[in-house]
């Protein structure tokens, strides 16, 4: 399984952190391009 560095997009320039709300994949599900993986 590789690991597989997420970039945030940028919310403004004000904000600096944020809660994870929910995660849409488990460890070790495979992602595609532009998946939701969290909220």
């Amino acid at each position: 399984m590789a690991k597989v560095d997420v970039t945030m997009p940028k919310m403004g320039e004000s904000i600096t952190e944020g809660t994870v709300i929910a995660w849409h994949k488990q460890p070790g599900e495979a992602v595609e391009v532009d998946e939701t993986l969290l909220e």
